[in-house]
């Protein structure tokens, strides 16, 4: 774990997972039901994690950056039976709610909490009630999984459920296998894991580094040139990203940016939302042709990838499908042919569900079972797939659809453009007029006189009709560490 500098190895892992099953059968946790997890990046992580997953049980991380209303709703929706967290977290849920619930209660260690909070009721502590456990495995092992709730960018979150078959420990899906091949994964990786681990990405790829016997370097929280300085110092095989810390790397310093070696890195992917164009191929002639991209969900319904040669001579794609069958639709359900947007769709990807959510669970398929996540894209000629954006945040201005991905990708190319967002507000004229809202790099004060060069930054490069008609500044863009940005709440405010 770095930053606490806290080392943990396969034996010790294997001890305390093995507790840690013991543990939750001990307290009636069965295969099949749940437990939550609501910690930031901690040595104790994959612990439990590896726990629940020997003991064929649900585990659901949830976000530090949830607020209340939203993990109070996860642990009443999520069926959990018990819910390990730290002290400070523990003081965000209402004392009521406290009292009230059934949930069995562990802590993690006090560490960094808020001395001016006050104490929580005297909960047990995770690691030392784990420790009276035999270090040996239970007996019934079989396969859990993660059951992950989406980020509720859009209405509340939804948790992810994949059906459990018990399966003995050591089984794993094809697509399991499929990442492993595409990856070069092996016992031999050194892997940086730069995101928090309660979200999908980073989770899984922790524990598929270590069901293969890698090291797993995980960032206690990402910073751009901490992040170079563990790959030089660790010699870093592979490592995962998201495009705003590709971002945040290359918008450091030129000097500070280039003292680091990055040679060792033989994989660095990327996912979680499209990376735009031009800051994908800087990182290609910074980086080499190691830059690795996939596109999938939280609900693994089907994905797609792509590797550097490919995309050199394939823009902007996020490549050909390696799990499941990608199909474009129209609004009214029919195959649109190739280079015409439609709603994405994979056909005999991974089953799952919204957990208790019949509702939104149909709505994400069709009449044929395939499913989409809700995004707009094309597939050309050759099966690759070209994302354009959410369907719930395209634009339609003056009866013109209008895909703010493109016009955000193009902002954050602008030197004193920290972080963009790009969101439709009323219009009398139009009904949507193009907003920008924008992060500007340390140090520079936002003006009307650039707001204006800005919007003539992209005048000069997209129709007129795509680009901003306003634009406002703000100290910080509400933006998840995973890299996903809280668009409804820069929205609202502009809204009736």
């Amino acid at each position: 774990m770095l930053g606490s500098s806290v080392e943990v190895t396969y034996g010790e892992l294997n001890r305390a997972s093995n507790q840690g099953a013991h543990l939750f059968r001990d307290r009636d946790i069965k295969p099949g039901d749940g437990i939550a997890i609501w910690l930031p990046n901690h040595a104790e992580f994959l612990k439990i994690t590896w726990a629940a997953q020997r003991s064929g049980i649900y585990y659901t991380p949830i976000s530090t950056f949830f607020q209340t209303e939203e993990v109070t709703y996860i642990l009443e929706n999520s069926d959990a039976l018990l819910l390990i967290t730290n002290a400070e977290l523990l003081t965000r849920l209402p004392a009521a709610f406290l009292e009230q619930t059934k949930l069995d209660i562990l802590l993690l260690d006090n560490t960094g909490r808020d001395p001016r909070r006050p104490d929580p009721p005297d909960y047990p502590d995770w690691a030392a009630e784990r420790s009276q456990y035999p270090e040996t495995p239970i007996s019934d092992e079989c396969e859990g999984a993660e059951m992950i709730y989406s980020s509720g960018t859009t209405g509340r979150p939804k948790g992810v459920r994949f059906p459990l078959a018990f399966a003995p420990l050591g089984t794993v899906s094809q697509l399991f296998k499929t990442r492993i091949k595409m990856h070069a994964l092996g016992s031999d990786t050194r892997y940086l894991s730069t995101a928090p681990m309660y979200h999908s990405a980073p989770l899984r790829y922790n524990m598929m580094v270590t069901r293969l016997g890698g090291t797993a370097f995980i960032l206690e929280k990402f910073e751009a040139e901490a992040a170079l300085a563990a790959i030089q110092q660790y010699q870093v095989t592979h490592s995962q990203w998201v495009p705003t810390m590709f971002v945040r790397m290359l918008k450091l310093a030129s000097a500070k940016r280039t003292q680091y070696d990055v040679s060792s890195l033989r994989y660095a992917i990327h996912a979680a939302a499209p990376c735009p164009v031009d800051i994908k191929q800087q990182m290609i002639d910074w980086f080499g042709p190691i830059i690795y991209e996939y596109y999938s969900g939280t609900e693994a319904n089907g994905s797609t990838a792509i590797n550097s040669e490919e995309w050199l001579s394939h823009r902007g794609s996020v490549g050909r499908a390696i799990h499941g069958e990608v199909h474009i639709l129209d609004d009214e359900g029919n195959e649109v042919p190739t280079l015409e947007s439609g709603t994405v769709y994979f056909a005999n990807g991974s089953e799952f569900s919204y957990y208790k959510d019949e509702v939104k669970t149909a709505a994400a398929k069709n009449a044929l079972g395939w499913s989409t996540l809700g995004d707009i894209g094309f597939v050309d000629a050759e099966g690759y797939l070209y994302l354009q954006d959410r369907k719930s945040f395209m634009i339609i201005s003056g009866g013109v659809n209008i895909y703010p991905q493109e016009v955000e990708n193009l902002l954050i190319t602008h030197p004193r453009v920290s972080d963009v967002a790009v969101f439709g507000v009323p219009d009398n004229e139009f009904g949507e007029a193009v907003k920008a809202v924008v992060e500007l790099m340390p140090g520079t004060l936002g003006s009307a006189e650039l707001a204006a060069e800005l919007i003539a930054f992209c005048r000069a490069k997209l129709s007129h009709i795509k680009c901003p008609r306003s634009l406002d500044f703000l100290p910080k863009l509400p933006r998840h560490p995973t890299g996903k940005l809280y668009k409804q709440q820069l929205k609202d405010p502009y809204w009736p």
